[in-house]
């Protein structure tokens, strides 16, 4: 066993290869002639450019000389005041469209990045919800007495697992996105459920088959049915088994939602993207684009980890 000195030591060179790391990425910058602006970042992650107030119809801006804000529709005699706005854009008698941005309203607020995060979580967590009842059900019939379900178990286990993720998720979104007429979250949601469930059955049917035999036997001896057998004396046991891999496949899914941006969703990697080609500065965005990430995987390992130590005080 190691000594309180020799883990100091082993701890103290790990954070001298995280700082050699760290020195190694410097001098490839300064190498490459590359000129770091962090201070662009903050602003797209929280904006404060405001709000739009836009035209609700066709029609012609009327600017009093108290500084009050209207429009008469072009057609008609409905009008509409603006109120709550911090600068006016259009003119007065200036003819605008419906759509047509006429003032502007101070406000803080989400920038681009974090509300690409927050549809990385809402799309990650409908996504694993759905995967985990999708596998919970295939898993079951991966071992269930019935070679039907066996077969089709198997069947859907495999063409999910053999071919990527990518295809599958134009497959969702161009051909049965279009016949159900699926929005394009939806359709996201659906192949990332379908993608994942596919693993998380393999790894409810290894968790089922790990519990001794002699469990179902002893069950059945005092006179449990096959239902009261899984429900009772398998699946509790089988849970415990299967905490590690599943958090592991959850941490996947969200790296795996990154792929969702083919399909017109701005997630957090295509606001990434949006973020670069406006300012130039790939590294310190793709920097917080992979730190963003490594908080939602890292905040999922923790709840997996207290939620395995529950089970292991209860057992």
């Amino acid at each position: 066993m190691p000594t309180p000195l020799s883990r100091w030591l082993w701890h103290g060179f790990a954070v001298a290869l995280l700082a050699a790391l760290g020195i190694g990425l410097y001098v490839a910058s300064k190498r490459i002639d590359y000129t770091w602006r962090w201070e662009r970042i903050p602003q797209y992650l929280i904006s404060t450019e405001g709000e739009d107030q836009t035209a609700p119809f066709d029609g012609f801006v009327v600017v009093s000389d108290d500084g009050k804000l209207s429009m008469t529709a072009l057609r008609g005699s409905e009008t509409h005041q603006f109120t709550g706005f911090s600068a006016i854009v259009a003119g007065n008698g200036d003819l605008v469209f419906e759509g047509d941005v006429i003032a502007k309203t101070d406000a803080i607020g989400p920038g681009p990045l974090l509300v690409g995060l927050w549809l990385t979580l809402k799309i990650s967590a409908l996504s694993l919800v759905f995967a985990l009842l999708l596998g919970l059900v295939v898993g079951l019939g991966r071992v269930s007495k019935n070679p039907a379900a066996r077969d089709l178990s198997a069947f859907y286990v495999e063409v999910i697992r053999g071919t990527p993720l990518l295809v599958q998720i134009f497959i969702v979104y161009f051909f049965i996105g279009t016949v159900l007429q699926l929005s394009a979250f939806a359709a996201g949601v659906v192949a990332l459920a379908v993608f994942t469930g596919a693993y998380v059955a393999e790894i409810v049917r290894a968790g089922i088959e790990a519990v001794p035999k002699g469990q179902t036997e002893a069950a059945q001896s005092v006179g449990l049915s096959g239902f009261q057998i899984m429900r009772y004396v398998i699946l509790p046991q089988a849970t415990r088994r299967v905490l590690p891999p599943l958090a592991g496949q959850s941490i996947n899914l969200i790296k795996d939602s990154s792929l969702v941006s083919v399909m017109a969703l701005t997630d957090l990697t295509k606001a990434g993207r949006e973020v670069v080609s406006s300012t130039f500065s790939p590294f310190e965005v793709w920097f917080v684009v992979a730190l963003m990430y490594l908080l939602l995987t890292g905040v999922l390992s923790v709840a997996v980890r207290r939620l395995e130590k529950s089970y292991a005080v209860q057992g």
